[in-house]
């Protein structure tokens, strides 16, 4: 009975615990995500580093990839990998200037996969996660606390998601995906704005330019 006793102590302990952890760190993405969310328009500069220990890269092995993004809602204008995207809210407009081709598809890139896009950055945690609180970490004099995000989903791609929230703006600072091949993708804000003065138009495809400068459009 004393084993026993113990034994439910522990486990209730644990599952208190957990609770907690998860009740704190769906506060914290919530005031992130209600903060980031109420401004008209974000810019964001970002740096991607990849690691993967199977295959003995580590971080820094490679120089980052850089990528800028403008976001508004769900629309967005991003040039990441020398492709430049653009999402309407309705359709996605993918542009290759060195093959002057343009692709055309009728929704967002599909997250069926377990990936974040941007367009669901500031929502993508409230289902299909387990959420709790990860380290406290000083990066570069700023104070970041991670979150940890759990894919509920056994199939996924992605078996596990950390997002860096600076703790004094509460914005995202940095978001690592781990995916089943131990591969790690790795995100880090370099550069912040919000509320730019953008046309509505910034955020939908200039047909005309593009035919006009032969590019094909699919």
């Amino acid at each position: 009975m004393k084993k026993t006793g113990i034994l439910f102590l522990s486990l209730f302990i644990t599952t208190v615990a957990f609770a907690q952890s998860a009740d704190k760190a769906k506060s914290l993405l919530d005031e992130v995500s209600a903060k980031m969310g109420g401004y008209e328009n974000m810019y964001i500069g970002f740096s991607q580093t990849l690691s993967n220990e199977e295959a003995g890269i580590k971080e820094g092995d490679e120089p980052p990839i850089k990528g800028e993004i403008n976001l508004k809602g769900e629309k967005y204008n991003l040039n990441y990998l020398g492709n430049h995207f653009i999402y309407d809210g309705a359709k996605l407009y993918v542009i290759n200037h060195d093959e002057k081709e343009i692709s055309i598809s009728d929704s967002d890139l599909s997250d069926d996969n377990g990936f974040i896009y941007p367009s669901k950055l500031l929502t993508f945690y409230k289902e299909g996660y387990t959420l709790e609180i990860g380290k406290l970490q000083n990066i570069k004099g700023r104070n970041i606390q991670f979150v940890t995000l759990n894919p509920i989903d056994s199939n996924s791609e992605i078996i596990m998601v950390e997002l860096g929230i600076d703790v004094k703006t509460k914005h995202i600072y940095k978001l690592i995906q781990t995916g089943i091949n131990t591969s790690k993708t790795m995100f880090t804000i370099t550069e912040f704005k919000k509320n730019e003065d953008l046309s509505e138009s910034y955020f939908s495809l200039n047909k005309t330019k593009y035919l006009s400068n032969n590019y094909t459009i699919d």
